[in-house]
């Protein structure tokens, strides 16, 4: 009997933990998923919580009960270090240990930049759910006194995408509130132009947000990194000063902590080494999904960019790890490779009561094919996703796209 051991709770993890117990043969093999959350969280929607179309209960489904009712065993602890040469974890819970192991432990937020964690009491962040209710009390006070807003991302910054998602709502929740007249608002942004998105930019991209700028006269600075922020102004590497009563400022995402406390297994900023199946570079029954993987930045830009690792690939690389882990085990030599640059781009962005669909055959260039479809009309298509999703997630359907 082995033991395979999840570290992380959310997309890649349950993905990968789930998959790997469907594909299994025999019954007898332990799946155990440890995460330091109780609940799944739908990442995507926290754009909407600040404006109170979501609650936190809206977009979480409890993770025991779904793990349990498809025999996966579920531990809430915190993993502190993991020892790969004893096939053992520490964690919280007490040690733990593993035949293989998958580590999808998400994001810890890079707040270097000075004043943009949100405990500074200086910019915003939707990035977790007390951020994002915060947030929600920034901007009910943004309502009541109007004043100028900066919307943006420093150096490094990986999802760029939500800060785009979270400007146009901005920009559409003042204008229903009556204030937007009286709201100054400005994007800075490290992207070398609109619409480069950490993926090199899709054809079109760039004209129509443009067009969307230019018609919500929103104000934007490229190639901006910025430097700090004050308790009512971002400052610029260059010098640029930009005055605000409200700020939302997406910082840079790096590997956890229990990464970087486990020499040899990942580089500085706490990212895992892996092969195109996901196993560890080192380490054959390790592997790596979602947001823990170290994805080369294939680019290069005047101020430094990250690469998204979102929802939908780390969902894909989950399942790649699920069943490349079930093949070992059931003898098999051959595993599948589906590395991250190819993995298809599908993405639905909210701008605002519009919204637009971005979908390429690889996320990365080169591509064969790549488009970008405006809706000007509604924004309806992320709002089905995160139903269909919390739905797939609720009955354990990890094979389902």
């Amino acid at each position: 009997m082995a033991t395979v051991v999840v570290m992380g709770g959310n997309f890649a993890g349950i993905t990968a933990a789930l998959e790997t117990r469907r594909r299994l043969k025999h019954g007898d093999h332990r799946v155990i998923v440890v995460a330091n959350r109780e609940h799944f969280l739908f990442v995507p929607s926290l754009i909407w919580v600040p404006f109170g179309e979501r609650e936190i209960e809206d977009i979480t489904l409890p993770l025991a009960p779904i793990l349990e009712e498809h025999n996966v065993e579920f531990v809430h602890a915190t993993a502190t270090k993991i020892l790969p040469d004893e096939h053992s974890i520490e964690t919280t819970a007490g040690p733990i240990e593993y035949d293989y192991l998958v580590i999808a432990t998400g994001p810890k937020l890079d707040y270097s930049v000075p004043g943009t964690n949100p405990k500074d009491g200086m910019a915003s962040c939707i990035c977790t759910p007390p951020d994002a209710l915060e947030t929600r009390s920034r901007f009910e006070a943004l309502v009541d006194n109007p004043g100028p807003a900066v919307v943006g991302a420093t150096p490094g910054a990986g999802c760029v995408g939500a800060a785009y998602e979270f400007l146009f709502n901005l920009e559409y929740n003042l204008r229903k509130r009556g204030v937007r007249d009286r709201v100054d608002l400005t994007w800075i942004t490290p992207e070398p132009f609109l619409g480069h998105f950490g993926i090199g930019g899709v054809a079109g991209a760039e004209p129509m947000l443009n067009t969307f700028f230019k018609s919500l006269n929103i104000h934007y600075v490229a190639n901006a990194a910025i430097k700090g922020i004050a308790s009512d102004e971002v400052e610029l590497a260059d010098g640029r000063r930009f005055p605000f009563v409200f700020s939302m400022i997406m910082p840079p995402f790096m590997g956890q902590d229990v990464i970087r406390n486990s020499p040899g297994l990942g580089n500085a900023k706490g990212y895992v080494p892996v092969k195109p199946t996901y196993q560890h570079v080192d380490y054959p029954n390790i592997f790596a999904a979602g947001i823990a993987v170290d994805v080369p930045v294939p680019f290069t830009t005047p101020v430094a960019l990250g690469v998204p690792k979102t929802g939908y690939p780390a969902d894909e690389a989950g399942k790649t790890v699920g069943e490349n882990i079930a093949r070992l085990l059931n003898e098999k030599v051959h595993l599948k490779e589906k590395p991250f640059a190819k993995i298809p781009g599908l993405c639905v962005m909210d701008a605002g009561h519009k919204e637009v669909v971005i979908v390429t055959n690889h996320i990365m260039k080169p591509r064969e094919f790549a488009a970008i479809i405006p809706n000007p009309i509604y924004d309806e298509g992320k709002r089905l996703f995160e139903k269909y999703f919390l739905w797939k997630t609720k009955h354990g359907y990890s094979y389902l796209p």
